[in-house]
């Protein structure tokens, strides 16, 4: 399938399911700069769009809808794209609607989101350099060798409450988390560092285990 076939499926998967405002919001929000996008980066690193989400909407501080130009949601890993024009994210922009912006991407931060802004310019004139700087980023979500084998529910669970909170968690933070008995926890952690999942921080000459971490390079999205 070539790009012309797989943009025009992508886009009517997305218009078929939504209804009233969402909808339109895709008929009318997805024009040249989303489209070019798609055509000049993406397509190119990915050669599909599967786990992309055009005019992505989430609820900002203020309760009001905000969409992203498109969200990469594999998994707990959430990705926001944006594509900005200097008339409108710069050149246009007073001083309310910069402070919205700013405060907006701190508030999707806070939700776990990891927000990504290409410029207009780089995307039509540079998408080699666009293609390059979202290839370091993804790779930080790909792994060289995954842990083999289907994880018990119970063990996706504590990733997922690995992957939000950044650093180090505790076996007491997991087992009241899930309200789990610690020795129990402590068996499940020691599992999922056996597979690869997780590292253990040590102290005291690397003897006593005093927490664990995401491994680094793996892969935050399984079967």
């Amino acid at each position: 399938m070539n790009y012309e076939q797989a943009h025009e499926e992508f886009i009517q998967q997305y218009v078929a399911c939504r209804t009233g405002e969402r909808r339109g919001r895709l008929e009318r929000g997805h024009r040249h700069a989303e489209e070019l996008f798609l055509r000049n980066v993406w397509w190119p690193l990915r050669s599909n769009f599967d786990d992309l989400h055009p005019e992505y909407e989430i609820l900002d501080w203020r309760g009001r809808s905000y969409f992203a130009d498109f969200a990469f949601l594999p998994g707990p890993v959430k990705i926001l794209l944006e594509i900005k024009g200097f008339a409108t994210h710069v050149r246009d922009m007073d001083r309310q609607k910069y402070s919205n912006e700013l405060n907006r991407e701190t508030f999707l931060s806070g939700l776990g989101y990891q927000v990504l802004s290409f410029s207009y310019e780089d995307v039509e004139q540079r998408p080699e350099l666009c293609i390059t700087l979202l290839r370091m980023v993804l790779s930080r979500y790909q792994t060289l060798g995954a842990p083999i084998g289907r994880v018990l529910l119970i063990e996706k669970e504590i990733i997922r409450f690995a992957v939000q909170h950044t650093g180090m968690i505790r076996p007491k933070d997991v087992a009241d988390y899930f309200e789990m008995d610690p020795k129990t926890v402590r068996l499940m952690l020691s599992k999922l560092c056996d597979k690869g999942w997780l590292n253990s921080v040590k102290v005291g000459r690397g003897i006593r285990i005093v927490g664990y971490m995401l491994a680094r390079d793996v892969l935050y999205y399984w079967d």
